[in-house]
């Protein structure tokens, strides 16, 4: 009997072995914010195909972007890292001296190391110079922008504030055109992620597809425009879905769809100094560039289905440092060699935990300032500036409006579960808690810095640059 049952294992295990390693597709959008998306509560923008592939699978109610800006968020997807341990700050403008450091292990390099394809199309915006663009970086093909796509002589501010140069659509390395209208660009990126999928379809592949939009300036194609109940906004997002729609189609069509991870996100919140050109962050307070849970809590979908049941709400934190790691575990890849932050989030996506990941988050802004520390419901708030819009009302014609600068003199405590908008303070109930929470973010601070405190992190790994 004992001899049976060890063949059948072994068996199954050499079964288990030749099975194809899922596919992978990564979407990520530029500044939407929680409340954009139906799923997430969202009545006046229609969102069919996102909602369809969230109640498909597993969406995270309390998943947050690593950090509110483009570049450190962005870098934490590919590092698997805080952006502080990898030296990565803020939003990178064209030209810029540095960029992803060549020594660190990409996710599209842990992939292609297994047998992936591996794809870029949209905005890179982890260094402009040769030695920090995607195919330097384990991306097979790129196709996109490799900035922000408001870092153009269009801008607002431009020859005030900023002297941005011409935007250009690369294709690899070799710029393809000047762009002058971004109207066409989210249906031309579905395009090429699906003519990837195409060409790929009997081989492992990962398609990054980091869109430019909802970004400011807004576009979105003549079809879409005028759609929705948003304004321009929603018609952007509309467009979106419809991308979503698109490729999803297309792994169905193929046979695809059943072993394929696709993963839906963006990058931080919504930039709400531009008014009705930026998005909502819902019941949470603030956006983009702060701290508070508006600047990082936006949609979270994750659709596998062989592994992931539908209808799986997760009600647990995750950070945008988990995926790396919880790819790598879908996939049987290895893990970089260096140190990375995150863990897998397989175990909560498949049911088998409800458990967050992390007993903390931490939250970092501009260069290397820890402003925020969530530790299981509660989240500490410590002594920084930031910026604010003091609920004053914004426009719709894509013009930023300025904002307040506020200071958090002292520690400040949320009790998450019970108030999510943070309109509470309750730092003088819970003074245990507040030292706990403390001590708490002095011991990151060990590891990745503080700048307000002066402190410089032990283990923080220094940036790439041009020599």
């Amino acid at each position: 009997m004992k001899n049976i049952l060890f063949l059948v294992f072994l068996s199954l295990a050499f079964s288990c072995s030749k099975e194809t390693p899922p596919n992978i597709i990564f979407i990520l959008t530029d500044d939407q914010g929680y409340g954009d998306l139906g799923i997430y509560g969202a009545t006046d923008i229609e969102t069919p195909n996102l909602d369809q592939l969230a109640r498909g699978g597993a969406y995270f109610t309390s998943y947050y972007a690593t950090q509110p800006v483009c570049s450190a968020s962005r870098a934490s997807i590919m590092t698997g890292c805080y952006p502080d341990r990898v030296g990565i700050h803020n939003a990178y403008g064209p030209g810029s001296k540095v960029g992803i450091n060549p020594e660190e292990t990409t996710l599209a390099e842990l992939l292609k190391a297994k047998g992936y394809a591996t794809g870029i199309f949209g905005k890179w915006h982890l260094g402009d110079a040769p030695q920090f663009q995607p195919r330097k970086h384990g991306f097979d093909e790129y196709y996109g922008i490799l900035y922000s796509n408001d870092m153009w002589p269009k801008h607002p501010q431009q020859g005030t504030v900023f002297n941005f140069p011409d935007i250009k659509l690369y294709e690899n390395e070799t710029p393809l055109k000047v762009l002058e209208d971004q109207t066409f660009l989210t249906g031309a990126l579905t395009d090429r992620a699906i003519d990837f999928i195409q060409r790929h379809k009997k081989s492992p592949f990962f398609v990054y597809l980091p869109h430019p939009q909802p970004h400011v300036p807004l576009y979105a194609a003549e079809a879409f425009q005028g759609t929705q109940k948003r304004g321009l906004y929603g018609d952007v997002i509309r467009e979106i879905d419809d991308s979503v729609g698109r490729i999803w189609e297309t792994l169905k069509k193929e046979g695809l769809d059943d072993n394929t991870l696709i993963v839906f996100t963006s990058d931080n919140g919504p930039w709400l100094s531009y008014g009705g050109h930026s998005g909502s962050p819902g019941i949470f307070r603030e956006g983009k560039g702060t701290n508070w849970e508006g600047g990082h809590r936006v949609p979270g979908i994750a659709y596998f289905p062989k592994r992931i049941q539908p209808n799986t709400r997760i009600k647990a934190p995750a950070m945008g440092i988990d995926w790396l790691p919880t790819i790598a575990e879908f996939t049987g890849s290895g893990l970089p060699e260096k140190k990375i932050d995150g863990a897998s989030l397989v175990p909560l996506l498949t049911g088998t935990t409800t458990k967050a990941p992390h007993e903390n988050f931490f939250f970092y802004y501009r260069t290397n300032e820890l402003h925020a520390v969530r530790h299981k419901n509660w989240k500490l708030y410590v002594p920084h500036t930031y910026r604010s819009l003091n609920g004053r009302e914004g426009t719709n014609d894509g013009f930023p409006i300025p904002y307040e600068m506020n200071t958090i003199e002292t520690a400040a405590l949320f009790d998450l579960d019970n108030d999510p908008s943070e309109q509470i303070d309750v730092a003088k109930q819970n003074p245990e808690m507040v030292i706990k929470i403390t001590k708490i973010a002095d011991s990151i601070r060990g590891v990745l810095g503080d700048r307000l405190t002066g402190i410089k992190g032990s283990e923080v790994r220094p940036v790439g640059r041009v020599n």
